[in-house]
């Protein structure tokens, strides 16, 4: 006699919520979800055939009367169903052959009891059961009944499984021995349930969407499982004894938390399907191997960065790998703090202290402008002598790539051979940059290369500015001292392509993918990939189409460069304000650049452009600089070079200002437009002016010069003088400033009234025509001219300085040694807290100190310099002596380091002025030599 035994098992208990949501539930006559309808449900109960059926039709109602009867007086402790069932019903209505249906009243699970009590003889041939329940107790009761039954299968009235209140199965679920498909999904286990591990003939096993963070290490005993699906757990690993499941043929355990597998999982030798996708695994044992009948590996949305080479020798093996850093180099870990150990020495330096020394016992040393310098315990054997220095931003100390921007003066820490035993952490301060990522270059003496760099702020007693916040430091460890700087340069994503193929995300744009196929190369490659943001409202202006719509700019590069062996797949989003739907494809555009020759080549109709809705999708086989356009116009590759110019220019103004209280001193200055009126607005109060320029275009680290015109001469031994002209690089986060004295042309008398002009220097060899002839004139490298005026020597050759509203702010005379304004800056720096004292003991009254207190009480710095300078000025009539007055009230304020420093300043200014007076006379005399001979 065939036996009926459970075939299949899906438990699922309905929420309330879910069930109340389903339509039409509540009809009293008919219910969805039903197998039968109506009209089926007549003819069958009419067929003489099923008498069998018929006959229990009036007894089953009648069991079903007073359920329904006391549902509508009461819903307490007795069992209420919904709808109420009708005075007469069908058995065929809720039960066929095989299948009973009860998961469309409320509370369905607890009637089972009370059918298999009836009739337990009839329900042992049911294979398929529909039970749902909202409430533990009836889940519980039918669970008991469920071990005498055939299989059992719970679904709600759509035919979907509903997150339900399972978290164990009875014992007794153990005796369902001929029992080959259970689905537990959507429950709320957090295991999975010891007694299934006792059905011998289970080849089906469904645990999805659950709870379980960990399974059973006797997980092997299921010898006739074909099918294990685990997907959407909280799994951290697969125990070993998965390799004993040898008819195991499909295996999901995706959506997880799997961080490695077993190599027993080799042991699956009829496995066809595995899925792995979106988990945190990092490899893949090497004994997958051996996986022979293996189609299908399904890994993608994990953290792989190689796939096993026995994995390519699978010949029927696809595998998909998308979203997984393929190729991609570890990423190094961040730089450690650096502890500020208590007991570290500190050194702070001043500008005119360029050596030191440094113990086997390490040394913090603070460099002026906020450079740190890092010196570990144990990375000297014995006290050396150190040395820094800044060096000028000229191109001969600073090298840069496309698009870069220098943050920083180059500084140099010597001597250059020194090895350290341990690293030593140097830190530069760099201006801030709203674009690209900053890193640290070193120079070698031959070679500039990139450091690992971690960014952070300085020490907050090693303020450039007292009051004011860190500086920003990008900081790097190294063995040994060169030349050092920071540098702002395009967010740059790198990873190594094999020959299994890998996928390249952009970190600054994620929608930019660049897709390598297997095969594609047939070594490993260093690819790096770099976007430009390019703004539409400037490509519009450029080349008169208000509806140009641009891309980022990629700029793709390879090690080596020769061409790939398959195409690669390259996606980026389309224009902003185009959509694959409504733009028109012949008006997008794929330009191709070459950055040697500075050219643009359309190659639209060479890459086999399409567009999602998105997205613009085409296939390269080598790397360069691509850009995609859309344009009503046609595109033209000088208009495309154009802009792609305007990318790497600033928009300029020049600055030259003429100091208040001293004519002669001129201040010359190239800035970036947008910084041009705060710098005017902090230097209106001590200079002349101001006399901006019109807007000029200019390259990072671009030469220029200044010449001074009708009737003006500067000194011509200058360092940075070149033919008579003052050289300039032009740097954008930069100060790009000069401080020159002017004086009046030989032979010239009398007020001057002349000019200082602006030219280009050396054009670059790669510069565009239509660039370099940007500016139009008798000189074609002209860029701007603006006015100077020097007023006529009085007799004793000073200037007639009626029409300038203060006089020098110089404390003492040439003979006995004076302070000037930068020496002032220069000590109000280093006074700090200390400024009230200091200001009592110079006469300071306490009115004046309060004032200038509540001026500037949020800004220690502007508070110290203006009691400083109020006090200076305040000595113009008070004769001799103020440098020692100001001497005897740092002493008297116990920093004495401050006194040291005005008396070395004092001292070095006496010597100049002795120096000069020799050196006016021996000009003189060689004067009266040369006319005596004439």
């Amino acid at each position: 006699m065939e036996n009926n035994a459970a075939k299949n098992l899906n438990v699922s208990t309905a929420l309330p919520a879910c069930r109340e949501s389903v339509p039409g539930l509540r009809e009293p006559h008919h219910a969805p979800g039903a197998e039968v309808a109506e009209p089926e449900r007549e003819a069958y109960s009419a067929d003489p055939s099923d008498r069998s059926i018929s006959s229990l039709s009036s007894s089953f109602s009648s069991m079903f009367q007073p359920l329904s009867s006391s549902s509508s007086s009461s819903r307490g402790s007795i069992l209420s169903l919904s709808p109420p069932l009708p005075p007469s019903v069908e058995l065929s209505a809720i039960m066929t052959d095989t299948r009973l249906t009860l998961d469309v009243y409320l509370g369905g699970a607890a009637a089972l009891p009370l059918v298999w009590g009836y009739d337990p003889d009839h329900l042992r041939g049911i294979k398929y059961l529909r039970l749902g329940s909202e409430d533990e107790p009836g889940l519980d009761a039918a669970l008991d009944v469920l071990p005498h039954m055939t299989g059992h299968r719970f679904y709600d009235s759509r035919g979907d499984p509903l997150p339900g209140l399972l978290t164990s199965l009875p014992d007794s679920t153990s005796n369902l021995s001929h029992l080959k498909h259970v689905d537990l999904s959507f429950n709320q286990l957090t295991f999975m349930p010891s007694c299934l591990l006792q059905l011998p003939a289970l080849s089906m096993l469904l645990l999805c969407h659950n709870h379980i963070s960990a399974l059973p290490p006797d997980l092997g005993q299921l010898s006739s499982l074909t099918y294990l699906s685990l997907m959407g757990n909280k799994l951290v690993s697969v125990p070993p004894s998965v390799g004993q499941l040898k008819a195991l043929q499909r295996l999901d355990v995706s959506n997880n938390v799997l961080q490695q597998l077993p190599d027993e999982i080799g042991f699956l030798g009829e496995l066809v399907k595995l899925e792995l996708s979106r988990n945190k695994l990092k490899w893949l044992p090497e004994s997958m191997g051996s996986l022979v009948s293996l189609r299908e590996l399904v890994i993608y949305s994990n953290e792989f960065r190689v796939i096993p080479k026995c994995l390519n020798e699978l010949p029927l093996l696809t595998m998909d790998v998308r979203d997984n850093p393929l190729g991609k180099p570890p990423t190094p870990p961040p730089l450690p703090p650096v502890p500020d150990h208590p007991k570290l020495p500190k050194l702070h330096l001043r500008f005119n202290k360029h050596s030191f020394f440094v113990s086997s016992a390490g040394c913090h040393v603070f460099l002026p402008g906020g450079a740190e310098l890092m010196f570990p315990p144990g990375c000297l054997m014995t006290t050396t002598k150190l040395m820094w220095g800044e060096k000028r931003p000229n191109r001969k100390w600073v090298w840069l790539e496309e698009h870069d921007i220098l943050l920083s003066r180059p500084l140099e820490l010597r001597p250059h051979g020194v090895t350290f035993l341990k690293p030593v952490e140097v830190c530069v301060p760099y201006h801030r940059t709203k674009r690209g990522e900053v890193v640290l270059r070193t120079f070698d003496g031959q070679t500039w290369s990139t450091l690992p760099t971690e960014l952070r702020r300085g020490s907050e007693e090693h303020c450039c500015y007292p009051g004011g916040r860190p500086a920003r430091l990008a900081c790097s460890s190294v063995s040994h001292f060169s030349w050092f700087m920071a540098v702002s340069r395009p967010v740059r994503d790198t990873c190594s392509v094999t020959p299994a193929g890998a996928l390249l995300v952009s970190s600054s744009n994620p929608g930019i993918k660049l897709h390598f196929p297997p095969d594609s190369t047939a070594q490993t490659r260093t690819i790096t990939l770099q976007v430009l943001q390019v703004s539409e409202f400037e490509v519009q202006a450029l080349c008169g189409d208000p509806q140009a719509r641009v891309s980022p700019l990629l700029c793709l590069s390879q090690t080596p460069t020769s061409q790939f062996l398959q195409p690669v797949k390259v996606q980026i989003p389309l224009p902003p304000g185009i959509t694959g739907h409504e733009a028109d494809v012949s008006q997008l555009h794929v330009l191709h650049g070459d950055p040697a020759a500075q050219t643009w080549t359309d190659i639209t109709s060479q890459v086999s452009l399409y567009v999602t809705h998105l997205y613009a999708i085409f296939y390269i086989t080598h790397f360069s600089w691509y850009w995609l356009w859309y344009t009503t116009q046609r595109c033209v590759s000088g208009v495309v070079r154009k802009v792609y110019q305007r990318l790497k220019q600033f928009k300029v103004q020049f600055l030259v200002l003429q100091r208040k209280s001293d004519p002669a001193q001129v201040l010359l200055q190239c800035l970036p437009a947008n910084k041009m009126e705060g710098r005017v607005q902090s230097l209106s109060e001590q200079y002349d002016g101001p006399h901006p320029s019109d807007l000029c275009d200019l390259l990072e680290g671009e030469q220029f010069f200044a010449g001074f015109e009708k009737g003006l001469d500067i000194v011509t031994d200058r360092p940075d003088c070149v033919e008579g002209r003052l050289c300039f690089v032009f740097y954008s986060s930069l100060k790009n400033v000069k401080e020159v004295y002017i004086c009046s042309a030989q032979g010239q008398k009398g007020p001057v009234r002349g000019q200082v002009s602006f030219y280009r220097g050396e054009i670059p060899s790669n510069l565009p025509e239509e660039v370099a002839k940007k500016r139009k004139g008798l000189d074609t490298q002209w860029l701007a001219t603006l006015p100077l005026r020097l007023p006529a020597l009085n007799s004793d050759n000073s200037f007639n300085m009626e029409e300038f509203q203060y006089p020098p702010l110089n404390l003492g005379d040439p003979e006995s040694g004076y302070l000037t304004e930068a020496n002032l800056l220069s000590i109000s720096l280093q006074i700090g807290r200390d400024w009230r004292v200091i200001g009592i003991n110079l006469g300071m009254s306490y009115e004046v100190l309060d004032r200038i207190q509540y001026k500037h009480r949020d800004n220690l710095g502007a508070l110290v310099l203006d009691m400083l300078f109020h006090w200076a000025r305040g000595q113009r009539n008070a004769g001799p002596g103020s440098v020692s007055r100001l001497v005897a009230a740092m002493t008297e304020s116990g920093r004495r380091d401050l006194a040291e420093e005005i008396e070395d300043i004092v001292s070095l200014g006496r010597r100049k002025y002795t120096e000069s007076l020799k050196r006016v006379g021996l000009e003189a005399e060689s004067s009266s030599v040369g006319e005596a001979q004439q």
